[in-house]
């Protein structure tokens, strides 16, 4: 065990010794740690955008159309579930054992969905993967707090993160390159195969916990409130009704807000006890976090504007699509660098900023009919917009994961981070789906109304980060201990 003191001055974070927050080749050291907290969320965010674009082949293949849109909420709502577990599971089967597990679980559920006679068999395989992806990402921003010292947690975070905007790229290639050939369940012994090669780093790349004697109790009364928020919005985005929608999104709203309440009186909680304690910063940060990953939902529909106003055949719409996630990615990896505490205050305050300024700059750039000169600006602006999330998440998730002195609560508010942006990703679906048949029928109207609803979503997002700075302590020393 090494212990390291992080002496906060103004202005500037250092440790003791005088060096400066971990470098990028500092984290290099940790390859295989990188490649199993990393490959563990990338895999389950490649899952999302290869089904999706498997989904129209297995359908030919083995029928099931009627149960389509399933496919999605079968996965998303088994990943919610399965993020409210990290911590149980790691405290009953410690860090190699855990990760063994989720890899495990997702392998299987990719073996399912190959093996699909019928789409009730592959929407189960759908429900298996979602257990597996939802724990491995949950364990990514948990097991950072043992894997890396806390110098590199932010290099670490970052690297995690990108890998949402990393899987917008890889899945629909790959998804595309086997639906292409007509070998779908192909497709899944491929994801099945890689969860298997990196699960076989696991014992070596990650250090042993000690695993807990006592059993973490299961908050029932909020798990069961998330599943029927997450599968009420999840429903909605598969509506075609603009009041049936509305209606669906209230009564998700209404059981987010039920679930709210009985987190603050349990004894058991989903979310860290810090969470609902007065003047806590936490709230706000995940607040934060949730403004501005569901803005990625806008990216669903940016191909179908693309190519019916500005006329781009569907390799070149698909691009512009996943320009926001670039933005993300690659941003992120500059931004993690930033050391100065004002800086990286800033950084989260300017992230939902940029991303509302980026999406409302879009809205006033659709035209039916666009110029080529018009769409071609389109993809600076995305690339603007999603840089706006990457310069803020990194640091979003290291002030989770610092907010709380205890090591064990630490660890569940960074687990947190996973349900927290599942959740959202569900909400942000099921909103744009919203907005794009408000602003319907008109390909244009949809367009501005959907851009201009997440600018405006996003923008609350610059309220909450103020709020997260203004309630975060500025103490003058702040020890961690952790293993090397």
């Amino acid at each position: 065990m090494i212990t390291a003191r992080f002496v906060q001055r103004r202005g500037d974070t250092r440790v003791d010794n005088g060096q400066s927050v971990g470098s990028w080749r500092e984290l290099g050291g940790y390859l295989s740690t990188a490649v199993v907290l990393a490959g563990g969320v990338l895999v389950g965010a490649v899952n999302i955008y290869v089904a999706a674009s498997l989904l129209p082949t297995a359908v030919s293949d083995i029928g099931g159309e009627r149960l389509y849109a399933w496919n999605m909420t079968a996965f998303l709502v088994a990943q919610v579930v399965a993020t409210m577990f990290v911590g149980r599971v790691l405290s009953r089967r410690g860090n190699v054992g855990s990760y063994l597990i989720g890899f495990g679980v997702f392998a299987a559920g990719s073996v399912i969905c190959a093996v699909s006679p019928a789409m009730a068999v592959l929407l189960v395989g759908r429900g298996v993967q979602g257990l597996g992806a939802g724990l491995l990402t949950g364990l990514g921003f948990a097991v950072i707090h043992s894997a890396l010292p806390p110098r590199l947690w932010a290099r670490g975070s970052a690297l995690i993160s990108a890998m949402f905007g990393v899987g917008n790229f890889v899945g629909p290639a790959l998804g595309g390159l086997f639906a292409q050939f007509g070998s779908w369940r192909l497709a899944f012994v491929v994801l099945a195969a890689v969860a298997v090669v990196i699960a076989a780093f696991v014992p070596r790349a990650l250090p042993r916990s000690e695993r807990g004697e006592s059993k973490v109790p299961v908050p029932v009364a909020s798990l069961a409130l998330v599943v029927g928020a997450v599968g009420a919005v999840s429903v909605a985005g598969i509506l075609s009704d603009a009041v049936a929608i509305g209606a669906v999104i209230a009564v998700g709203f209404a059981l987010v807000a039920a679930f709210l309440a009985t987190e603050r009186r349990a004894k058991v909680r989903v979310l860290p006890r810090s969470t609902y304690q007065a003047g806590s910063a936490l709230r706000w940060v995940y607040l934060t976090i949730a403004f501005l990953a569901s803005g990625v939902a806008v990216e669903s529909f940016l191909p179908l504007f693309s190519q019916h106003m500005g006329g781009l055949p569907p390799v070149a719409a698909g691009f512009f699509a996943a320009a926001l996630s670039l933005g993300w990615s690659v941003s992120q990896i500059v931004s993690s660098s930033a050391r100065r505490q004002r800086t990286i205050r800033r950084l989260q305050v300017a992230g939902p900023a940029v991303l509302a300024v980026g999406l409302a700059v879009l809205a006033l750039l659709q035209h039916q009919d666009a110029s080529t000169l018009v769409v071609v600006a389109w993809l600076p602006v995305l690339l603007f917009g999603g840089t706006g999330i990457g310069i803020a998440m990194p640091h979003l998730s290291v002030a989770a994961m610092t907010s709380a002195d205890d090591p064990e609560e630490g660890q569940k508010a960074a687990a947190a981070i996973a349900t927290v942006l599942t959740m959202s990703t569900a909400f942000g679906a099921a909103v744009a789906g919203l907005l794009v048949n408000l602003g319907g029928p008109a390909m244009i109207t949809s367009a501005r109304c959907l851009l201009i609803g997440f600018a405006v979503i996003a923008a609350f997002g610059i309220f909450t980060a103020r709020r997260a700075n203004r309630s975060t302590p500025r103490p003058a020393a702040v020890t961690s201990v952790v293993g090397e």
